[in-house]
């Protein structure tokens, strides 16, 4: 089974590249399973309905969300009824709508996608920790090919997510910094990680912001409004993972950038 992840999609040069990008992407790698993160979406806020089942009509498979998950209000009108889309787990199961984990058929396969929050500089959550344990112990049921979008500020907590779920899951992936690390790897017990996918938008913006209000607010500390960048060039963040048919055990992880200067091979 193969996998591609796209990085967090920010505002509408990331939506024009997933569209412009994919069909070349799934031509050169013909992954069983596309998914990305689309928490940025609406304008670097959420998501609506209609970018939402954009990115399905584009051939994505499963949108994964993260902190900004309720940013556009629009989401609550349709989160229940969205069976592609998988939101941060560790929301408090009674109160939260949507699901934190959704299953994907790939042949005589499944394969189940599930979403987490870090806690560290972030809101406190329920235990991401404690929460997977549940979900993977639910999904390892219905099967053994398990990946985790891990959505957290610092890299010790992703670190430490990945170890924590190594021969436990096919791959735990990190989002939300948007730059991508370099340290893609299998663990010992067979899980692919990556610290962050990275983004896609921006190309020449501040983590896909304009640059002059982020750069006064580092001069100043005093507060400042955030735009994204909506013209320009742009960039694309992705990683591709094997796994084994029968064990779900992750073969091979790699992680690339699309942009002026590293155009995708054909």
């Amino acid at each position: 089974m193969r996998i591609l992840f796209i990085g967090d999609v920010v505002g509408s040069l990331g939506r024009k590249k997933i569209h412009d990008e994919l069909p070349r992407l799934k031509k050169k790698y013909r992954p069983q399973v596309t998914i990305v993160n689309g928490e940025n979406a609406a304008s670097g806020r959420g998501i609506t309905e209609k970018i939402y089942k954009g990115f399905l009509q584009d051939g994505v498979d499963v949108v994964t969300m993260g902190n900004h998950t309720w940013d556009n209000r629009n989401i609550f009108e349709f989160i229940d009824g969205a069976k592609k889309m998988v939101r941060p787990a560790n929301f408090p199961d009674e109160t939260t709508p949507g699901q934190g984990i959704v299953y994907v058929k790939v042949n005589q396969e499944e394969l189940a996608v599930i979403n987490l929050q870090a806690r560290t500089f972030m809101v406190a959550l329920d235990d991401p920790f404690k929460k997977v344990e549940c979900l993977v112990q639910e999904a390892r049921k219905r099967t053994h090919h398990i990946f985790l979008d891990f959505h957290g500020e610092t890299t010790s907590e992703k670190q430490a997510m990945g170890w924590f779920l190594d021969g436990k899951v096919s791959a735990v992936v990190g989002t939300h910094t948007h730059v991508q690390t370099n340290d893609g790897r299998i663990l010992p017990q067979g899980t692919a990680y990556l610290s962050d996918v990275g983004m896609t938008g921006p190309y020449d913006g501040i983590l896909g912001m304009k640059r002059a209000a982020v750069i006064d607010k580092f001069r100043t500390a005093l507060p400042h409004r955030f735009e994204v960048v909506e013209e320009g060039r742009s960039m694309l963040s992705y990683c591709v993972i094997d796994l084994d048919p029968q064990t779900g055990k992750a073969k091979k992880i790699e992680h690339h950038i699309i942009n002026d200067e590293q155009p995708l091979d054909s």
